[in-house]
């Protein structure tokens, strides 16, 4: 499906402003940059602004919405016969680790850790997504929507990017995760 020419346009104006954002949040520190300094940086109105976020910690994760979506489809369109383990490893593993890869990450940790307003909304940000993925899991095993395996299951996998965090080998980090999730968890050597 191609997307039409108003939605591209609101796009780019989505990403300009998350790129100055970020760009204005890593050069002066996320406390002393405004809203209007990130509007003017954008060249955009902060009525413009505010039609794309809903705050200045939402600049901060500029692709929170997508991330549910992803993750419910993760485990509903996953193929037939693999374990909703196996899909949500496979999709931390394309998703997650490419964010790790990505050159900035060690200058956006240092900002989301070094900014108590950040790291709370980084915490609530993916929690907002339990439900979805808990009845999800839940719908695919046959369970009740309130399932608590199903319910500890999504809170898991939704601390797997707070434990990837500074990890040297985050790659062997996630198969850890996940092998625990699989298997139970045994002290390790």
């Amino acid at each position: 499906m191609t997307t039409g020419r108003r939605e591209r346009k609101k796009a780019a104006t989505r990403q300009a402003i998350a790129d100055a954002a970020l760009r204005l949040f890593l050069e002066h520190g996320y406390d002393r940059v405004s809203i209007r300094d990130i509007a003017d940086a954008a060249d955009v109105s902060t009525t413009t602004l505010f039609k794309h976020f809903t705050g200045k910690e939402a600049l901060v994760f500029d692709m929170d919405e997508d991330r549910e979506a992803a993750l419910v489809d993760a485990v509903r369109q996953r193929p037939a016969g693999q374990s909703i383990v196996d899909a949500l490893r496979e999709h931390v593993h394309e998703h997650s680790l490419a964010i790790a890869a990505h050159p900035q990450i060690a200058e956006f940790n240092a900002l989301v850790d070094g900014t108590p307003a950040l790291r709370a909304y980084s915490e609530r940000m993916w929690s907002r997504h339990a439900d979805a993925l808990s009845a999800a899991i839940a719908a695919e095993v046959g369970a009740e929507s309130d399932d608590v395996a199903s319910a500890a299951l999504a809170r898991f996998v939704l601390e797997i990017p707070a434990v990837l965090r500074g990890r040297d080998d985050p790659a062997a980090a996630v198969d850890t995760i996940f092998d625990l999730l699989r298997s139970g968890w045994e002290p390790r050597p």
